[in-house]
């Protein structure tokens, strides 16, 4: 009997040993697991911290810049497409029975094409002023380009209306009455004028851009 008893406790006292030893190996494996997390997050902060280091300024802000660009060459585009078809079509009926005079009334279809010129110049400004891993691009710099792209993008596409117009009308009255161009020559030079100042407001306010701040 008390040998029984013996072997009994020193069973009891193996497993025992036996639970802690697993319990303590299972709490190794966890501190293993967490320390092996904390570096991956780690690594993976620092990785972050050194992709922003990188970029100057505001993340966001180049997308209004860019923005500033399409705005830009599109409305202008807009335009100068509208003001093209309308006189050119006024051209083509023109020139139907009066062919002598097609050149001479090709003057509105050129002046139309000008303002996509506009809208180049200053979306090429912009686009080359974005360069945010050599200077930092801030918020400011990001609206400054954006108001830049709309003011000649905008202006290029109400001249172009307006040309369009013009243009259409006027071909076909100097067909029929010739005294007329100087005047139709006249309104079409107010008509570009409107986006030659979108131009120039476009260029200074592309201008202010970078100066948010002392770098």
């Amino acid at each position: 009997m008390p040998h029984h008893t013996c072997a009994s406790h020193r069973i009891k006292f193996f497993m025992t040993g036996v639970f802690h030893l697993l319990q303590h190996q299972s709490t190794l494996r966890e501190r293993g697991e967490k320390d092996l997390f904390n570096s991956k997050t780690r690594n993976s902060q620092i990785q972050i911290l050194t992709k922003m280091s990188n970029f100057a300024g505001d993340e966001t802000a180049p997308f209004f810049g860019f923005l500033g660009a399409a705005a830009a060459l599109v409305f202008s585009c807009m335009g100068a497409a509208y003001g093209t078809a309308k006189s050119g079509v006024g051209v083509a009926s023109m020139g139907v029975m009066r062919p002598e005079l097609v050149m001479k009334s090709i003057v509105p279809v050129v002046m139309a094409g000008v303002l996509g010129i506009y809208g180049l110049i200053i979306a090429v400004i912009i686009s080359t002023g974005i360069n945010p891993k050599t200077k930092s691009y801030y918020l400011f710099d990001g609206y400054a380009h954006l108001s830049s792209g709309l003011a000649c993008g905008l202006a290029g596409l109400s001249a172009g209306m307006a040309i369009g117009i013009v243009g259409d009308a006027g071909v076909r009255a100097n067909a029929q009455q010739p005294k007329l161009f100087v005047g139709m020559i006249l309104i079409l030079i107010f008509a570009e004028a409107l986006a030659l100042y979108g131009l120039i407001v476009g260029i200074i306010l592309s201008s202010r851009a970078g100066q948010s701040r002392a770098e």
